[in-house]
């Protein structure tokens, strides 16, 4: 007997759906709750699991457009699982195949940009997934991982991986030169839905940005000294995040409009600070909310941020997740920008742009000296927030910033003890 299996409901206003990879094969023996397929929404990516145990018969194809409730696939559960079946493990392949393997080159042979042990724990921190044989070449050979083109499963390195850009190194794996071929990919209902809504935001928005730029010493100061003893406490990182997001939940209570958003003719104003983190992930950008970040303690926040990021770069975050949030902080910073102007995510009212932290000369009491600067610009809908609002608010921010202990109560602690 066979079983069908068939798309799922995933939200109210989704109707259609983007069968986007086969993880199983047709003809293949499957186990319960196994994981099938990817599929993708205007939203999100989310996967199918085997109902029951058999051998999978699969219909729809790759890139087929369906619908909610048709048919994916079919398994088999009357079928008998195939005597001795096990599954191939990566780095591990039959003798015959490793024989093809290249052998690893000789790191005296090659010449390969490096990065220090705690850059690359850095990047392993964000998400950077390797296979174990793929980690250890990587940690020996102190390879750029930024420089590697992943084409494992879920966007995870592999050996080969680190192998061919050790073998390659200076330019692009696979590619002729002076080569001009071009390829033709269908775009995906993710990147449609981005499109879409970066068009309506510029279109039925008045949008502005305004500019101003922060002095990091006093946050990069106070990280460097506890950022050991609040991971050993705390079992997380202390980032750059958390103090922007403490920050703009203060600004945002202090200026209300600029945590609002317009519904028809009414403007609807919310007593609460559901902050959208903008993501990169492997298929897109998204925007994972910290729900009630008013709420929640620096380590709760950091704890919160790895957990989305992680999500998103694996392609596993929920409709929920996604959906709400009522200001946006995008940080452009960590690939290399040092200013633009983000676009509102509506139907928010305004985002906050995080830039790269530079060395720049600044004056200070009438002498020139070297800071780490960082310039933050703040795009708003001028229907609804005024310039002074705007201004304010990042003027706020910036405050809050340079000096982190009035992140203790959203205002100078001396101020805040004499109760002025």
């Amino acid at each position: 007997m066979s079983i069908e299996i068939k798309v799922p409901a995933v939200g109210e206003s989704i109707s259609e759906v983007t069968l986007t990879k086969w993880i199983k094969k047709d003809g293949e023996w499957v186990d319960r709750d196994e994981v099938i397929a990817e599929l993708e929404s205007e939203k999100a990516t989310f996967e199918i699991n085997a109902e029951q145990a058999g051998i999978l018969h699969t219909i729809a194809k790759e890139d087929d457009d369906l619908q909610i409730g048709d048919v994916v696939c079919t398994i088999d559960e009357t079928a008998e699982k195939p005597a001795g079946k096990s599954e191939l493990k990566e780095d591990k392949k039959p003798e015959a195949e490793q024989k093809e393997t290249k052998p690893e080159p000789k790191a005296e042979d090659i010449s390969v940009k490096t990065i220090s042990p705690e850059e690359n724990k850095r990047l392993q921190n964000e998400g950077v997934k390797a296979t174990p044989v793929a980690a250890a070449i990587l940690a020996d050979k102190k390879v750029d991982v930024s420089k590697i083109t992943a084409t494992g499963s879920h966007g995870k390195i592999t050996k080969n991986d680190v192998i061919d850009a050790l073998s390659n190194p200076g330019r692009a794996i696979d590619k002729e030169l002076f080569s001009r071929e071009e390829k033709t990919e269908k775009m995906s209902k993710l990147r449609k839905t981005i499109s879409r809504r970066l068009v309506e935001a510029k279109n039925s928005t008045a949008m502005l940005t305004t500019f101003n730029e922060v002095d990091m010493s006093a946050i990069m100061e106070l990280r460097a000294k506890y950022k050991e003893t609040f991971k050993k406490t705390h079992e997380v990182n202390l980032g750059f995040m958390s103090f922007f997001t403490k920050a703009c939940c203060f600004a945002l209570q202090e200026w209300p409009s600029v945590n609002a958003r317009i519904e028809d003719e009414n403007i609807i104003y919310h007593e609460f600070c559901d902050i959208s983190i903008a993501v990169s992930s492997p298929k897109g950008l998204v925007v994972p909310v910290i729900r009630n970040a008013e709420s929640l303690s620096m380590a709760e926040i950091e704890k919160e941020v790895v957990q989305l990021a992680v999500k998103a770069r694996e392609s596993k975050l929920t409709i929920e997740e996604m959906t709400g949030g009522t200001f946006t902080i995008t940080n452009g910073g960590i690939f290399g920008s040092m200013m633009s102007t983000p676009i509102i995510n509506i139907p928010q009212s305004a985002i906050l742009g995080m830039h790269n932290i530079i060395e720049r000369p600044v004056a200070v009491k009438g002498q020139v000296v070297i800071k780490p600067m960082m310039y933050l610009a703040l795009s708003y809908d001028h229907r609804i927030i005024d310039g002074r609002e705007s201004v304010s608010f990042l003027v706020r921010v910036k405050q809050m910033l340079e000096n982190p202990e009035q992140l203790l109560f959203g205002k100078d602690p001396v101020k805040a003890l004499l109760q002025i």
